[in-house]
């Protein structure tokens, strides 16, 4: 009996020992993650961080020598054009009264009206071109019910027409400042000058107070002289703009800024609202300028301008110099075949990837196209459907038997 059960123990161990090796030698499938190849949009972008600022900025300084009177407004305070009050300059005998300083405003003078005379014509010349780029935009769109404009033609006649509309407000605003320094240069010849009889006197005052009123409408935005002193011609009193009329200073890597092109759409995220803010492309700045990088390395950038599509009053609580994380759109292709890049791997010169058919991977090359980091363009070599693995380790090779994970 004890015979028997010993062999029968022995018996067990070794067919344990035989299942075990047997087990071992079974081929197991690789646990991999798949991806399945699908069409879509394919955004190409630059990101990189911005900063808003205010488009036309206006310094306000002291037309004349004087005393000047406390200011009171202060940053954020709203003025009206023509009606707030920014500043009182009194007169510091014997300055305003000296040939000299009459002499010198007179040429202010003069070239304050010239200033306003070339003004003229160049507002006219932007409505002119207003104009012609509406009529151009409104025949393209005619022509493009019939299908005889393509969708790039028409994009680019609209552009041509916000460009020309911006150009209009600039030149309207170019003329309003120079009419303002012409008002602000007669008056100073005028209080250079003893009054005679018949001569009007301002408001509550000697006729010699020198009041300095707002040249636009907006906000401040900086007191540059809050204090009451003496003070010489050109001395800069007020900054002062339009918080409404923004745009967004991004600067890039010089080879990326060759890739961008004014028009491009872009988008404005992590601004403090809800919603990224929509804008495009006005201008790449010609000129770089080189910027040490935070791991200390000099790069050379280029200043990309932005203009807001969205209107002020989406964008109520954005100001002048904060911060923005912008995509500016470099490529865009629609219905592109896409591929996760942690797909993609090189042999040699070709690009590659593992295609899964009956739980089989097979190496197989692909032509790509463009690229976001995230996903690519497969113009060869894969159809919509098949699955891929994703971050193939080194056990992946061709034939290898896989399941997903």
């Amino acid at each position: 009996m004890k015979n028997w059960l010993s062999k029968l123990f022995l018996f067990g161990v070794g067919a344990l020992v035989i299942f075990g090796l047997a087990y071992a030698f079974v081929p197991v499938p690789e646990l991999v993650d798949l991806a399945k190849i699908a069409p879509g949009e394919l955004l190409v972008t630059v990101d990189e961080d911005g900063k808003t600022r205010i488009r036309e900025r206006y310094i306000v300084s002291a037309p004349l020598s004087g005393r000047l009177l406390r200011i009171d407004l202060d940053p954020g305070d709203e003025v009206k054009a023509g009606e707030t009050l920014l500043a009182t300059i009194e007169p510091r005998d014997p300055e305003l009264l000296d040939a000299r300083t009459i002499a010198q405003a007179e040429a202010r003078l003069k070239a304050a009206e010239s200033a306003v005379l070339r003004a003229a014509p160049l507002t006219e010349q932007a409505r002119l071109e207003q104009a012609n780029a509406e009529e151009e935009l409104g025949r393209l769109r005619n022509a493009s019910v019939g299908g005889g404009v393509t969708e790039s033609e028409l994009d680019m006649a609209e552009m041509r027409y916000r460009t020309a509309s911006e150009a209009i407000r600039s030149a309207k605003y170019a003329e309003e400042i120079a009419k303002f320094e012409a008002q602000q240069a007669e008056a100073a010849l005028m209080r250079s000058k003893p009054l005679d009889a018949n001569a009007s006197l301002e408001e509550g005052a000697n006729g010699w107070t020198f009041y300095i009123r707002s040249p636009i409408t907006g906000r401040v935005l900086r007191t540059l002289q809050e204090s009451s002193a003496v003070l010489i011609a050109g001395a800069p009193l007020l900054e002062l703009g339009d918080p409404r009329d923004l745009e967004v200073e991004i600067d890039v890597l010089s080879s990326d800024a060759v890739k961008i092109r004014p028009g491009a759409k872009v988008f404005l995220e992590h601004w403090g609202g809800a919603d990224a803010l929509i804008g495009h492309v006005r201008l790449v700045e010609p000129a770089g300028f080189t910027k040490i990088s935070t791991l200390g390395v000099e790069e050379q950038r280029v200043n990309v301008i932005v203009d807001l599509d969205a209107p002020p009053e989406e964008r109520e609580s954005l100001g002048d110099g904060f911060r923005v994380e912008a995509r500016i759109v470099v490529a865009d292709v629609d219905n592109a075949l896409l591929a996760p890049t942690s797909a993609l791997f090189r042999t040699g010169e070709e690009w590659r990837v593992f295609v899964v058919r009956d739980e089989i991977a097979h190496e197989q090359p692909v032509e790509i196209g463009q690229q976001n980091g995230l996903f690519a363009e497969v113009k060869k070599g894969l159809t919509a459907g098949d699955e891929v693995v994703v971050h193939p380790s080194d056990r992946i090779t061709e034939g290898t038997w896989v399941q997903k994970r």
